[in-house]
């Protein structure tokens, strides 16, 4: 919920839509959106993913997943309720690495209807497969193949992120490591065996990894 109010509240401002306008989009008292956005009230899933709708929002949904809270960090006073609990969540679509450069061009691409569910809040993003082991490292930070990387096209790029890029229009997106030496900026394998790229005027970052899980 709360972090529905976060980006509900982020969206507004980026709009500049007062709580007034967005109550008439969606056939509401001003009050009542007051109410949701104060927490005094809590809207089903159906209003909060119609919130969305009409702030613009339609790519994401809010749902409910089930979590483990042995596996959640967990304040002390809740870590003696029950196992389960039922929480909100937004979904991203997956892509493969043939169409994520048309994500980049097209803000949003073509998904296929598939998605995953994740806490993350990161309004464009989309999930990719790892395939090879690029970025399978000896030690420290792995992504192996088979892991699904969220990949957020705001996020800012800096030394050390994980992103994915493309080295020239046309050609399959990778993922590597952002680097940089003498001021040259490198893409860099996890996987010492194979050999960095250096960055040109050609290259294009896609959107930097902000999560990897594990899929089974």
């Amino acid at each position: 919920m709360d972090k529905w109010i976060a980006l509900v509240k982020a969206k507004l401002e980026e709009l500049r839509l007062s709580q007034e306008k967005l109550g008439e989009r969606l056939d509401i008292t001003q009050g009542g959106v007051g109410h949701w956005l104060n927490k005094r009230r809590k809207p089903d899933l159906a209003m909060m993913n119609k919130v969305l709708q009409a702030l613009g929002l339609g790519h994401l949904e809010v749902v409910l997943v089930i979590r483990d809270r042995a596996v959640a960090a967990q304040a002390p006073e809740e870590q003696d309720e029950q196992v389960y609990d039922i929480t909100s969540a937004f979904r991203y679509p997956i892509s493969d690495w043939q169409a994520v450069a048309s994500v980049q061009d097209s803000a949003r691409g073509e998904y296929a209807g598939r998605y995953e569910v994740t806490d993350q809040y990161a309004p464009a993003a989309f999930w990719l497969q790892v395939v090879g082991d690029a970025m399978t490292a000896p030690s420290g930070t792995s992504v192996p193949e088979g892991m699904m990387v969220l990949v957020d096209p705001d996020r800012e790029v800096e030394v050390g992120s994980l992103v994915i890029a493309r080295l020239r229009e046309g050609e399959e997106a990778i993922f590597r490591q952002w680097a940089q030496e003498g001021g040259q900026p490198y893409l860099k394998p996890l996987n010492p065996t194979w050999p960095k790229i250096a960055v040109t005027e050609a290259c294009c970052v896609i959107g930097v990894v902000v999560q990897a899980t594990v899929k089974f």
